[in-house]
């Protein structure tokens, strides 16, 4: 209901959606109210017809995370918040966000525990979590999670001792099989994207997982979905369409899985695609290992670049560039790396992930992060979730205190900003960036905002800035800084931060400086009081503001 407040923001929201995804989307919330998921237990599962996976076959972890969960006890944490869930476990956990729960149910969690403990905890979640109408667990995208979860826990790191069990290949088979024949009816669709990648992964590893005609028609549907999604979302520069270097590294990681555990004609499908995006998860890797934070994004969610193949100790220093993205930078040998987000908001029918953070950027200095985009703290509609993906959280510039993009609720976008114009030279020791947006063309004088970026090897980052516009504007340019920096004003137009790796210098023009408070999220539900240098004038019809930024 809240968008038909506003139906103009609604109407520029769903007119860049699909036909057959408005249609999926109306059908899915008709089936919703209609359908009975319980029926699905009456289906009588066919024979366990043996996998074709062994002891020998290697299942990467989807990630490792930094606690051991204590299934016995119902003691799980995700997203920075430990709950406890008791014994037996609450499958439910009703009173913890979505997301929260769907960290629950994708079961990545069965990595870091014991075989007897996490097959105890399986069997238990299998009799007391069964389909019914509004249980998280059963929605297609963590059904894709966990079945791809189970099939490599059970029939791939631990092969054996689930052979070994009492009927336990059996219940597992049992198990999988309704979720699997639920997913084959309930493909995303009505969402697009990384979902419907999901649901595609999922299926071409249950059917080169399993032997019988079950697994043939999952096989099939997987990898029809799989060529047919990986040649639309995968950008010709290797980047996934929806920009988020989070999301991109969860395509590296699922991209991997399937090249290792799939049959010949995955593996086939995948290799090109797998090259191509690890080559560009390697160009938004910072020299800390870590990836940028553009759109929504966090550590700790998908594996690290490292992890998946990604060795930024190997990268050659020089310019770099993601056209079809639109994300450009450079990395020195001397630990100096600069990321510029010029890109589009995603793809126009599915923007959910954006931010209002175009022109934004990173830039580490001597391997060490020092201006930062601000993170993702949560998806859940509320001011933090609006502050992140607002203008004003990036390294960005804003007029009159508006978002460069409409994005509003936890994943609406209506207006958006797109880029205009992108010219990019470069050299040996540097490179010239610029564009221009139409993000504010619809406030009064319709301004017209472009960024110029050029970068010296040697640290020194320019920024220039111009406003057109038939009327008078406030312009505030935002600089975020990484919490390990301290920022002071040592003049009416210069600053110092002071850095764990030694002093930068910031001399700009035009405006006012201030020192703000603001946010870093480097993980979901994390958040570390940060400063924001923050530059502020009135602007004419033709200004034009610089800022150097010089690593001393």
């Amino acid at each position: 209901m809240i968008g038909f407040r506003d139906p103009g923001r609604l109407l520029r929201t769903v007119r860049h959606l699909k036909p057959r995804q408005i249609a999926w989307q109306i059908g899915n919330r008709v089936r919703t109210r209609l359908e009975n998921p319980a029926s699905l237990a009456s289906h009588e599962p066919p024979t366990y017809p043996g996998s074709r996976w062994n002891r020998d076959t290697t299942f990467q972890p989807p990630r490792q995370p930094d606690y051991a969960p204590d299934a016995k006890r119902g003691r799980f944490r995700f997203l920075d918040e430990e709950r406890e869930l008791g014994s037996p476990i609450d499958w439910s956990a009703a009173s913890t966000p979505k997301l929260w729960q769907y960290n629950l149910h994708y079961f990545d969690w069965l990595f870091s525990t014991g075989f007897d403990e996490g097959a105890k905890a399986v069997l238990d979640w299998i009799e007391r979590h069964p389909p019914r109408r509004g249980a998280v667990g059963w929605e297609p995208y963590p059904v894709s999670l966990r079945a791809m979860n189970w099939c490599g826990w059970f029939f791939a790191r631990h092969a054996q001792r689930t052979e070994e069990r009492d009927d336990l290949d059996e219940r597992i088979w049992a198990s999988l099989w309704r979720q699997l024949v639920w997913l084959e009816s309930h493909i995303e669709y009505h969402l697009l994207a990384n979902h419907l990648l999901e649901n595609a992964a999922a299926l071409a590893i249950a059917g080169s997982c399993f032997h019988g005609p079950d697994a043939e028609r999952w096989h099939a549907t997987g990898l029809r979905l799989l060529c047919g999604e990986l040649a639309e979302q995968l950008l010709p520069d290797g980047m996934h369409y929806e920009r988020s270097p989070m999301y991109h590294a969860r395509v590296c990681y699922l991209l991997g899985v399937l090249a290792e555990c799939g049959t010949e004609d995955v593996r086939r499908a995948v290799r090109e695609p797998l090259r191509r995006a690890r080559a560009a998860l390697l160009r938004v890797t910072h020299p800390d290992g870590e990836i940028a934070l553009f759109n929504d994004a966090a550590f700790g969610i998908a594996p690290a670049p490292a992890a998946l193949g990604v060795d930024v100790s190997r990268e050659k220093p020089g310019p770099w560039s993601l056209p079809s993205a639109g994300y450009y930078g450079m990395r020195t040998a001397e630990g100096m790396y600069v990321c510029i987000d010029a890109a589009e908001p995603g793809p126009s029918y599915q923007p959910g992930h954006a931010h209002a953070d175009l022109f934004s950027f990173e830039f580490s200095v001597r391997g060490h992060r020092v201006f930062v985009d601000s993170g993702t703290f949560d998806y859940v509609a509320g001011p933090m979730r609006r502050w992140c993906r607002s203008t004003r959280a990036h390294n960005a510039l804003e007029i009159d205190g508006q978002n460069q993009s409409e994005v509003w609720g936890a994943f609406r976008v209506g207006r958006r900003a797109m880029p205009r114009g992108v010219q990019w030279s470069a050299g040996a020791d540097g490179f010239r960036l610029s564009a221009w947006h139409d993000g504010y063309a619809h406030l009064p004088g319709k301004p017209v905002h472009a960024r110029q970026f050029e970068f010296r090897s040697e640290g020194q980052l320019l920024l220039i800035d111009r406003i057109r516009s038939s009327r008078r504007h406030t312009a505030r340019r935002y600089f975020h800084l990484h919490p390990t920096c301290r920022l002071s004003l040592t003049g009416p137009d210069t600053a110092m931060v002071r850095t764990p790796v030694g002093p930068v210098g910031i001399r700009w023009s035009d405006g006012a400086g201030r020192i703000l408070k603001g946010w870093y999220c480097p993980g979901f539900g994390e958040r570390v009081r940060s400063q924001v240098l923050v530059l502020q004038c009135r602007t004419t019809p033709e200004s034009a503001m610089r800022c150097r930024i010089t690593a001393c």
